[in-house]
């Protein structure tokens, strides 16, 4: 579970970031002026990269948030069972069982190798190679 601190006035549309302790993709950023004797809010809006969850939180400009690190792999795959795959990572030889998204399921054949990815505790399939 890797992961990293950076502050909310930096985060762009399209980085990643934890909200609700979910790893999510930013779809939207608003920041608002600040006050009188106040300091400028960052409203942030995310999708999450598992889930597909609307995430929104409201926080100062100058505050600190969790940024997930996201580890790209490559497996082989061993067998393929109903929708989900029992895979070999290249570099570690551990084996485990991946979901095969539904855009996948016809390239993903026994022997093929494939991309996935480690974001925070989970493993997600995203390319067949």
């Amino acid at each position: 579970m890797e992961k990293k601190i950076v502050s909310v006035g930096s985060l762009k549309k399209g980085n990643y970031v934890i909200l609700e302790e979910a790893a999510c993709i930013v779809t939207d950023v608003q920041i608002s002026r600040p006050g009188k004797h106040g300091h400028a809010k960052v409203r942030l809006s995310g999708s999450g990269m598992i889930d597909g969850k609307k995430r929104v939180v409201v926080m100062p400009g100058h505050d600190s948030i969790e940024v997930p690190i996201i580890d790209k792999r490559n497996a082989q795959v061993l067998s393929i069972s109903g929708d989900s795959a029992n895979v070999m990572d290249m570099e570690t030889y551990e084996t485990f069982d991946l979901k095969i998204p539904e855009d996948l399921k016809d390239n993903c054949v026994e022997g093929s190798t494939i991309l996935y990815w480690v974001i925070l505790a989970d493993k997600v399939m995203k390319q067949v190679q």
